[in-house]
């Protein structure tokens, strides 16, 4: 009867965890959706702790297990409740990183059984443990890298036939790996740790070079790799919630990633042989060269906004960063209220991860109706009287469009040079996160509006409200 009630337990599990990724598709969802597929997951984990057995055993340890437990909620819930906008992109990236060492743990104790057991493993069993080893390792450490480099701690860094060298340290994986699970050789586990080194440092030559506008490409497909290893846990326990949860996050991933490829213009192979984004040198010329810019005044700004009939707010990272998001929303009523009708511009990768705009205005309460994908908002700009550009600034380069040799150049970008007034709000004239120029600033229709994003807007709302 407990076999069965487990069985149950598993099956609310899974069907959470399907309802609950359908539910965060969208933002008025979202929140509850997270909520559903969790206490799916506290059903499946105490299920397995009270209920599984083995060869009529049940669990015994329930010190360590209820140790552990604890200890990650604690730390897990004090992070979450901790953590700024800005650093949501790092925590998704330090918890995914966790999600594949445990995955490449569950490989290591697993072939540890199979070693004191002296038993011969079947192929298949051997395949999966080094499947789950070699991807959870590699997304461990590209999660690493990834959350080091988000926080500023590493820089992009490459050599000369890097990706040949990616390619070699593969194939070796590869091989090594068909080697030991075809000929299942006596005494040479050490095989098995060396595939586990060399997925590591797969996994970093993998994220290193990679340019920082590609960032949210990455992070997506590291997730994908968290969960398809998941899933190999899932198969060598024949948990079916773990195998589901493994199942959908890594497909889930997958289609984020190919459609984050599409926006960026950029080949998925690119991305799987480790040589996606890689930064160059931009063959556009210096600021020095483009010519001066214009800057306009808080007051002028209003005035523009307030007799507009229509007006399109790009957000960014820099919004992110000045925590202005409600305050943006505030603009947005006060300029409906005049009737000026608003609306938000989204990039698929604005931000710092996939969807970092949807969520920092959703946390805003701004209407998700408002909020146009980068191909609906690229026929507006053209009947668009103002662009109120919010701290970004790689998704806006015309150097996408126009130079072959930036980096980002075929890279699908927001068209705001069509409206008829840009307003850029930046605190400075630092390049963005590609670390390259951006010509937008020059262009004769634009005006730069220095300052942090939250004063500014501030002293914006005021302003507009006494026009």
């Amino acid at each position: 009867m407990e076999i069965n009630i487990l069985t149950i337990c598993y099956l609310i599990g899974s069907v959470t965890f399907i309802i609950g990724l359908k539910m965060l598709s969208h933002p008025e969802t979202a929140r509850k959706g997270n909520l559903i597929a969790a206490a799916g997951m506290a059903i499946a984990i105490f299920g397995t702790i009270f209920l599984y057995q083995e060869n009529g055993l049940k669990l015994s340890n329930y010190a360590w297990i209820f140790a552990g437990l604890f200890i990650g909620t604690v730390a897990g819930t004090m992070a979450a409740r901790k953590v700024k906008m800005t650093a949501m992109p790092e925590m998704v990236s330090l918890f995914n990183g966790m999600g594949g060492a445990c995955a490449a743990l569950i490989s290591v104790v697993e072939f540890g059984h199979i070693n004191h057991s002296g038993e011969p493993a079947g192929n298949i069993t051997l395949l999966i443990i080094f499947a789950g080893l070699i991807i959870g390792a590699v997304s461990f450490a590209g999660s690493m890298v990834a959350w080091a480099k988000l926080n500023g701690r590493i820089k992009d860094y490459s050599f000369n036939g890097q990706h040949i060298v990616n390619l070699v340290i593969l194939a070796f994986i590869i091989l090594a790996s068909a080697y030991y699970i075809f000929s299942t050789p006596v005494g040479l586990g050490y095989i098995f740790y060396a595939v586990l080194a060399l997925s590591l440092i797969y996994g970093l030559f993998f994220v290193l070079p990679i340019g920082g506008a590609d960032m949210p490409v990455v992070i997506s497909l590291l997730n994908s790799f968290t969960g398809v290893a998941a899933a190999c846990g899932g198969f060598l326990y024949d948990n079916p919630v773990m195998l589901t949860g493994g199942i959908l996050v890594g497909s889930a991933g997958t289609i984020l990633t190919i459609l984050m490829c599409k926006a960026m213009n950029r080949p998925l192979s690119n991305v799987l042989i480790g040589s996606f984004g890689v930064n160059q040198k931009s063959g556009s010329s210096s600021f020095s060269d483009q010519g001066n810019i214009k800057e306009i005044s808080i007051n002028d700004t209003a005035v523009v906004m307030s007799y507009a009939k229509k007006v399109i707010i790009v957000p960014g990272y820099g919004l992110a960063v000045a925590q202005a998001q409600h305050v943006c929303h505030e603009l947005e009523k006060v300029l409906s209220e005049k009737g000026v009708e608003v609306s938000y511009a989204i990039h698929p990768v604005a931000g710092r991860m996939p969807g970092h705009m949807n969520v920092l205005l959703a946390e805003a309460d701004v209407d998700y109706a408002k909020l146009q994908e980068m191909e609906q908002a690229n026929e507006q700009f053209p009947s668009t009287d103002v662009v109120l550009i919010l701290g970004a600034n790689d998704v806006v380069n015309p150097a996408a469009k126009s130079d072959p040799s930036s980096p980002i150049y075929g890279m699908p970008v927001l068209d705001v040079e069509l409206a008829k007034l840009v307003v850029v709000n930046k605190r400075s004239m630092k390049p963005g996160y590609a670390g390259i120029e951006n010509a937008l600033f020059f262009d004769p229709k634009t005006s730069m509006l220095f300052g942090d994003a939250k004063d500014v807007l501030q002293k914006l709302v005021a302003e507009i409200k006494s026009v």
